[in-house]
C-alpha cells in the first residue's frame, strides 16, 4: 500500500471523508497530547480543591483550561488544514464524485 502521508484524507477505503483522521494525520498528536495533559491537570486540580488545598487546585484548573484550550485549538487548526487538502484534491480531480460533507 503506498504511503500517502502527504494526503491525510482516505479517499478510497472509507465512506466518511474524515474517518480515522486523528490516527492517520500525525499533526494531531500535539493537540491530542495537550488535551490528555489538560484532563490530568483538571483531575489533579479538582482533587486538590476537594482535599482543601485551594491554591494548588486553582493552579491545576487554570493549567487545565489553558492547555486544554490550546490543544483544542491545535486540533481545530489541523482539521482545517485537512479540509484545505481535501478541497485542493477535489479541484485537482474534478472527475471524482464529491462526498457529502462530514465536518
Amino acid at each position: 500500500m503506498p504511503d500517502l502521508s502527504q494526503d491525510p484524507v482516505d479517499h478510497v477505503r472509507t465512506t466518511r471523508q474524515h474517518a480515522g483522521e486523528s490516527m492517520k494525520n500525525g499533526a494531531n498528536a500535539p493537540g491530542l497530547i495537550a488535551v490528555g495533559v489538560a484532563l490530568v491537570a483538571l483531575s489533579g486540580g479538582l482533587f486538590a480543591l476537594g482535599t482543601g488545598r485551594a491554591t494548588v487546585g486553582i493552579i491545576g484548573v487554570v493549567i487545565a483550561v489553558i492547555v486544554g484550550a490550546s490543544g483544542l485549538g491545535w486540533l481545530a487548526y489541523a482539521h482545517r488544514r485537512v479540509r484545505e487538502v481535501e478541497r485542493r484534491w477535489q479541484e485537482e480531480h474534478p472527475e471524482e464524485p464529491v462526498g457529502p460533507p462530514t465536518s
